[in-house]
């Protein structure tokens, strides 16, 4: 009963928190990619006058936003962060002016403000995955499930080592080993799961600039 109510529940909880914030990562970068595929085919398709280079200035903006992001994700709060930050906004505003111009190709009006909107929608996924990054599981949690897991067998050495008398000898090895084993594994998954950008776990998000290249083509 103590270990389930100490230990197994908050770090299953950790777990399913971290799932959940990985899950909605995930539909902000569908979120930010599939409104950057529009910009772009709306830049390649809906101008009147073709002679213009305003799909391949989009695509190179797009892919340049995708690789900083990558690359600042992997980071924390330092100066790469704050570098990374200012040059993804600034694409964006490169991004916003260029639709602009869609202006001077025969785009009409109701149909710039309509790609200005896309970019706005790229904006909040990016700000809402910059949270999911910077907010995680609750550290005082963390740290509760970790003590708790690491003071385990001192706590319930004494028992162990009394319960052979009961049972198998070998029980007083097999039970300690088992414990630790199912509660290590399970804040090894928690940690893993906590930062879905990192690239380190099996399950972490993969922001792959080659994957949007081929999309925009």
């Amino acid at each position: 009963m103590l270990v389930g109510v100490a230990i197994v529940f908050p770090v299953v909880f950790s777990i399913g928190s971290a799932y959940t914030r990985r899950e909605t990562a995930l539909q902000r970068l569908s979120d930010f990619k599939g409104h950057a595929v529009a910009i772009y085919f709306a830049m390649r398709d809906w101008p009147t006058n073709k002679n213009n280079t305003l799909a391949e200035q989009g695509r190179a903006l797009i892919l340049d936003m995708v690789i900083i992001m990558k690359d600042m994700f992997k980071t924390s709060h330092d100066q790469d962060w704050t570098n990374n930050e200012k040059g993804i906004y600034q694409k964006f505003s490169e991004l916003s002016k260029l639709t602009i111009q869609m202006r001077d190709y025969g785009t009409q009006s109701g149909e710039i403000s309509r790609i200005n909107q896309y970019v706005s929608k790229m904006i909040i996924a990016f700000d809402n995955m910059k949270i999911i990054h910077n907010y995680r599981t609750p550290i005082t949690l963390r740290a509760y499930s970790k003590v708790f897991i690491y003071i385990f067998p001192i706590i319930y050495g004494p028992y162990f080592a009394s319960a052979h008398m009961d049972y198998s000898m070998h029980l007083e090895y097999a039970m300690p080993v088992l414990y630790s084993f199912i509660l290590v594994s399970l804040d090894n998954i928690q940690d893993h799961l906590e930062n879905p950008f990192d690239e380190v776990g099996e399950d972490d998000i993969k922001i792959d600039a080659h994957d949007t290249l081929r999309q925009l083509s």
